[in-house]
């Protein structure tokens, strides 16, 4: 009832933008579900945040494409709860690995399997190392305290779509700057 609520607002949320990612990318641990997978068994039933599994849902019905990037050191007990949360399918890349880098390395590895610009990524995590980290590689990227959640998504979409924006006025700026014209122009007002 809830997943299907969410959902639907995800969904007339990322309707009101009118620039969307390619590829939004999601951490595990305390932004997918709210404890560490190393910190149990494979046994244990896993579960998600409230709002997680509806907005998953919603992006996947608007074709964008999902991605995780955990640094979890217990990969094995990661997927073994993906499976058992039925998710495994909605994600076109997986990059559960230990690594010293602040998940750089995840999201190298991401671009090179899927062929999304880092600039058309939105990244969701709760750790602000790797939130630092990654924007740094152009990637959209929105730490999250207590999850994932319609605020979240709703901040992400909004910052995604203001770099997209600044991104599209700079591209803009260089074009008319090298263009032949201005470059025949400047040389005139110099005569």
């Amino acid at each position: 009832m809830v997943e299907e609520k969410v959902k639907a607002e995800a969904m007339q949320m990322l309707g009101m933008f009118q620039v969307l990612p390619r590829l939004v990318v999601f951490d595990l641990d305390y932004t997918l579900w709210p404890f560490y997978c190393e910190c149990r068994s494979k046994h244990d039933t896993p579960y998600m945040y409230p709002h997680a599994k509806g907005i998953l849902y919603g992006l996947k019905d608007k074709g964008i494409n999902l991605a995780i990037a955990s640094k979890s050191p217990t990969p094995d007990i990661a997927n073994t709860y993906i499976d058992k949360l039925s998710i495994k399918s909605m994600f076109v890349a997986k990059e559960i690995f230990y690594s010293w880098t602040q998940k750089t390395e995840h999201f190298d590895k991401i671009h090179l399997r899927t062929g999304v610009p880092f600039n058309s990524m939105l990244f969701f995590d709760d750790d602000n190392k790797n939130i630092q980290a990654v924007s740094k590689m152009g990637v959209t990227s929105i730490l999250v305290d207590n999850g994932v959640n319609l605020g979240a998504l709703r901040q992400g979409l909004t910052g995604f779509a203001e770099n997209w924006n600044a991104t599209q006025k700079n591209k803009q700026k260089r074009i008319k700057k090298f263009s032949p014209n201005s470059y025949s122009s400047e040389k005139k007002k110099q005569k």
